[in-house]
């Protein structure tokens, strides 16, 4: 599975962002997709995972109720969607892809990673 992350860019605090994360090849369902990200100086973290299925999702406490992962399975994309952005959230982000959801969400072995998207938000 090769994943490609797009959508990144420059915005003021309080403003949107949605980020798309196209996969190749035909199994695309068969995974749960991630979204993670890493800031200056600090490890890379989980952000949101979702099901293969699109059926369930899990979320970071710090974007909780800002930021929505979502999947199109037809077009082999999986989204965040990005509101109310604050200074904190800049970071490159990065999509990640895992058949164990276990992994995704703890961040471990996971099996495919994306480049990443640089966000960055202004005060």
């Amino acid at each position: 599975v090769q994943l490609q992350a797009s959508g990144g860019g420059l915005v003021q605090a309080g403003e949107s962002l949605r980020l798309s994360c196209a996969a190749s090849g035909r199994t695309f369902s068969r995974y749960h997709m991630g979204w993670f990200r890493q800031a200056p100086g600090k490890e890379r973290e989980f952000v949101a995972v979702i099901t293969g299925s699109g059926s369930a999702t899990t979320y970071a406490d710090s974007v909780k109720g800002r930021f929505t992962i979502s999947r199109d399975n037809t077009k082999n994309t999986v989204y965040l969607q990005m509101n109310s952005l604050k200074v904190e959230d800049a970071a490159v982000y990065y999509c990640a892809a895992d058949s164990s959801w276990a992994h995704l969400e703890n961040n471990y072995a996971i099996d495919y990673w994306g480049k990443g998207t640089q966000v960055t938000v202004s005060s």
